[in-house]
């Protein structure tokens, strides 16, 4: 007995067995769903989630999300649907499943559908499991997790991004996302008047190096800087000429968005700078009974766990801060494959991973 209501959910629904977490998974994954266009995964996803015994359904913002379970602990799984450009060939070669969106993050987010359906299947889910699968993850919106933030207070949260099935993360950098443009009168190359491609590259260059100074004492890549050039383009009509370039700065804690947009203004006031995104660093506690319970049903699959921080940004910086309640993430896959050409997941690792989560949520839930 515990802090939460007693009663268990009834058992309604057969429990999925590896093969169908697997079929659920490429099926997934089969369904293209690029930042902005994730609508047929979401129908399908939706339709699965149903038919395991969710109640289920397509939010305002265009979310796939399947609660199961009622009362409390209230527990959202909340990963992300939608992928980054880029076709890779659906197939399963060697123990492994390759194709868009398999790691970062479908991978993750059928597991959370598998786990919590078995739980419910097997009679051991106490309270509410809410599985979100969040839109426009992957662009600078953020849509998908923004829309979610106030519409739930969950008692414990996990978000899927890959950490390996044995790893746990606690913490994001933040990010600013910025356009840089400088436009003037046009410049022959042979004069000694600065173009507007080398204005924006002086700026760039100032950038590093204020990113070096501040680096300059801190061992870990969380806690630097890490400023990335995305793109710069120029051009001009003869009279007049510009240049833009877009750049991504990962920020450590103690780090703002928008002060760090104020110094860059200022190393160049003659260039117009926009910004695209702006999300603060987020780390969580680690001394949660979530991470306990995770890390003991790692131990559980004979595996030493790890407590990781990531130089990337996901959705937990959003609902972390906001919602204040334990919260991880977590999912297989290796996070060195996300976005590359050849990203996929070992499938024993993924099907490690929802017996990790079935067995962490079934002492939570107990």
């Amino acid at each position: 007995m515990t802090m939460w209501q007693t009663q268990r959910t009834p058992v309604d629904h057969a429990q999925p067995d590896d093969a169908a977490a697997l079929r659920l998974l490429e099926d997934l994954v089969a369904i293209p769903s690029i930042s902005g266009d994730e609508g047929a995964a979401v129908s399908y996803l939706v339709a699965q989630m149903a038919a395991l015994g969710f109640t289920a359904h397509t939010d305002a913002a265009g979310n796939a999300v399947g609660s199961i379970g009622t009362g409390r602990p209230e527990t959202v799984l909340l990963g992300h649907i939608d992928t980054v450009p880029g076709a890779i060939p659906v197939r399963r070669v060697d123990g492994r499943l390759y194709g868009r969106g398999t790691v970062d993050a479908k991978g993750p987010l059928a597991a959370f559908v598998i786990a919590a359906a078995r739980l419910h299947a097997q009679g051991r889910l106490r309270g509410r499991i809410v599985v979100i699968g969040c839109v426009e993850e992957e662009a600078p919106s953020s849509r998908g997790a923004h829309h979610v933030v106030a519409r739930y207070r969950p008692d414990l949260c996990v978000v899927g991004e890959p950490s390996g099935w044995n790893r746990v993360t606690l913490g994001y950098k933040g990010v600013l996302r910025i356009t840089c443009r400088y436009a003037g009168a046009g410049a022959h190359s042979a004069h000694n008047q600065q173009t507007a491609p080398e204005r924006i590259s002086a700026l760039w260059q100032r950038i590093v190096a204020h990113a070096a100074a501040f680096n300059a004492d801190r061992e870990r890549a969380f806690d630097h800087l890490l400023p990335t050039l995305l793109r710069i383009n120029s051009g001009g009509d003869g009279l007049s000429e510009w240049a833009t370039a877009e750049i991504s700065i990962r920020l450590p804690l103690d780090v703002q968005p928008q002060a760090l947009a104020e110094i860059i203004r200022a190393l160049d006031p003659q260039v117009e700078l926009r910004v695209l995104g702006a999300t603060p660093a987020f780390r969580a506690e680690r001394s949660t009974p979530l991470v306990r319970a995770l890390t003991q049903a790692i131990r559980g699959q004979t595996a030493q766990p790890g407590l990781v921080l990531k130089t990337g940004t996901a959705d937990m910086n959003i609902v972390g801060p906001a919602w204040s309640c334990p919260i991880v993430a977590y999912g297989p896959g290796d996070a060195a494959l996300d976005h590359t050409p050849e990203e996929h997941i070992v499938l024993d690792e993924y099907l490690s991973a929802i017996r990790v989560l079935e067995t962490a949520f079934a002492r939570l839930h107990e």
